[in-house]
């Protein structure tokens, strides 16, 4: 009875004595429940955002600070960073350890050039007079893109960790369900980001009602 609890069958997961009534472990139900939690988190970050739209009666406007291009190369950075999760995923499943790190260390570099655009586009909008009290529009647009860049260097740092505990040798042998974990919260920040990257980038706001 031990050699079974010690080696399950092949085909059967670690983590099944940890498995709910739906046959998914308790740590992936959970990580599901949170993100869902955050789904309403940035739901209503962003209607918030749709809802004050062109209600600012002072500027600069959106038109005015935007720089679109630079905007969508550092979204092509983010959504890169979800291919390499997806690398470092598959090769924590073929036990290729030194590849699961190194994709996971190419994820959290992706993720720290989106960061850093992100601190260098407030800076140039702080510069060009967009302050979170400046109007609305400053104080929607920096809520919820600030929230989402924490998130964003949140993953970082669970990565960052992963790579760490790996080296450590305090993963377990089979590497592949924290992967996965940590890979559902990062592919999560970057669905986020393209859902906002298209409300405030792409569609255009109405021009400001006249006082």
């Amino acid at each position: 009875m031990a050699d079974l609890a010690i080696n399950p069958e092949p085909g059967v997961e670690a983590h099944d004595e940890h498995a709910t009534s739906t046959g998914l472990p308790n740590t992936k139900i959970a990580m599901w429940m949170f993100l869902a939690s955050e789904c309403m988190l940035f739901g209503a970050l962003i209607s918030t955002y749709v809802l004050y739209r062109g209600a600012s009666q002072n500027g600069p406007y959106p038109a005015d600070v935007f720089d679109i291009p630079y905007t969508s190369v550092s979204s092509f950075v983010l959504l890169a960073s979800s291919l390499t999760m997806v690398l470092a995923l598959a090769s924590a499943q073929k036990r290729d350890v030194a590849r699961m790190r190194l994709w996971l260390l190419a994820t959290a570099l992706l993720g720290l050039t989106f960061v850093g655009g992100q601190v260098y586009e407030f800076t140039v909008f702080y510069d060009e007079g967009l302050a979170l009290s400046t109007n609305l529009f400053g104080t929607t647009f920096y809520v919820l893109t600030g929230f989402h860049g924490v998130h964003v260097t949140v993953g970082i740092l669970m990565l960052l960790s992963l790579v760490g505990f790996s080296t450590a040798d305090s993963l377990p042998d089979d590497a592949a369900f924290p992967v996965e974990m940590v890979g559902l919260y990062w592919h999560f920040v970057d669905i986020v980001w393209i859902v906002i990257f298209t409300v405030v980038y792409l569609i255009p706001t109405p021009s400001p009602a006249p006082v």
